[in-house]
């Protein structure tokens, strides 16, 4: 069964038969070679039942419409955006993987030998860039609406101390906490008590904006007054942790997607390594996707960032104790869209799945 995605809307009658099929080889044997599709190899690699002049007549007119476009001076053409889009939406095939490479999926998830939330995460971003040679990503679940289980403060100097809070699921958040004056040991366990009292089983985002209230009258004695002034001034900056930001953000190998022919020019190869380095644009674009329980695909232009527009997007949700987060992968245009589809929709099936057991 192919996932649920976004779809754009196209007219029934925009492309005869003929040219559904035609559209579909050219795409097929552009994704096969990287190299622009002539209607004479068009014709050898796939029975369509016609001559190649034929084909090439077909191929003409999809050109004339907007699918193909002849790159320089070459005789065969290649995708446009558009193409791709036509594809994935009407032409696209569901494709189930074979049993070798769900087991080599769950594998490679396991390789972490953790359920940890931050670290399954890292090795989805791993193993979906090993498995379908793009380039894998994955976003830590949004924390706005996370729900607080416990909180431990930890003594780290006179001056500053490491705040832990565990969220329902198993995600855990650090912050450090400056302190104007030492704190006794013993002030810090009984206000950790208070802290749990007064805050566990509240959303982050409800402890940020009540904060002061909650703790006003929680401490008597100077050295607690100190540590609850910190806690007071500070509170929305503390428990805001929901935000997005490159920390987030988790990548498989680049020198996967980097062996792909469209890298193979410096200028190009470049311009990948350069996109590696933008975390906070990768961060962005992934983290701000609405996906409304249905897999996502952004093909070219259609990304959100004009330095995405040569890059194909294809991300999925996982949830973890009711948070969401989002794992995928990026790669070029030219991607065997169903063989990526199936990879990225069963491996957060089974981030998933294994979050929840």
């Amino acid at each position: 069964m192919m996932p649920e995605f976004d779809s754009k809307i196209f007219d029934s009658d925009e492309l005869s038969e003929r040219e559904r099929q035609v559209l579909d080889a050219v795409i097929r044997t552009f994704v096969d070679t990287a190299e622009p599709a002539g209607s004479r190899t068009v014709s050898r690699r796939h029975e369509l039942g016609v001559s190649a002049a034929t084909v090439r007549n077909t191929m003409s007119d999809l050109e004339e419409k907007g699918y193909l476009y002849h790159p320089h001076t070459s005789a065969g053409r290649v995708p446009t955006d558009l193409a791709y889009r036509f594809f994935v939406d009407r032409l696209m095939e569901p494709l189930t993987l074979s049993r070798r490479e769900r087991t080599t999926i769950a594998r490679e998830l396991d390789a972490g030998g953790s359920s940890a939330v931050e670290k399954l995460v890292r090795q989805a971003a791993q193993a979906l860039g090993f498995i379908s040679n793009e380039l894998g990503l994955a976003m830590a679940p949004r924390l706005d609406a996370a729900v607080l289980e416990r909180i431990e403060l930890i003594q780290v100097s006179s001056s500053k101390v490491l705040l832990v809070a565990t969220i329902h699921g198993g995600v855990v958040r650090t912050v450090y906490v400056d302190l104007p004056v030492e704190v006794p040991r013993d002030t810090l366990l009984t206000f950790s008590v208070a802290l749990n009292e007064r805050l566990g089983g509240l959303s982050l985002d409800e402890i940020s904006r009540t904060l002061p209230e909650r703790l006003r009258d929680a401490y008597a004695d100077e050295s607690g007054s100190n540590l609850l002034n910190v806690f007071i001034q500070s509170g929305a900056e503390l428990f805001d942790l929901g935000f997005l930001d490159a920390s987030s953000l988790h990548l498989g190998s680049a020198s996967v997607l980097a062996a792909q022919p469209e890298f193979e020019s410096g200028a190009r190869l470049k311009g990948l390594i350069e996109l590696t380095d933008r975390r906070d644009l990768l961060a962005e674009a992934v983290g701000n996707r609405n996906h409304s329980g249905k897999l996502r695909i952004t093909i070219g232009e259609e990304n959100s960032s004009s330095e995405l527009s040569d890059f194909t997007l294809v991300t999925s949700e996982y949830s973890v104790g009711g948070l969401k987060g989002v794992i995928g992968v990026i790669g070029p245009t030219r991607m065997p869209y169903e063989k990526v589809v199936a990879i990225v929709d069963y491996t957060s099936t089974m981030v998933s799945r294994i979050l929840d057991s």
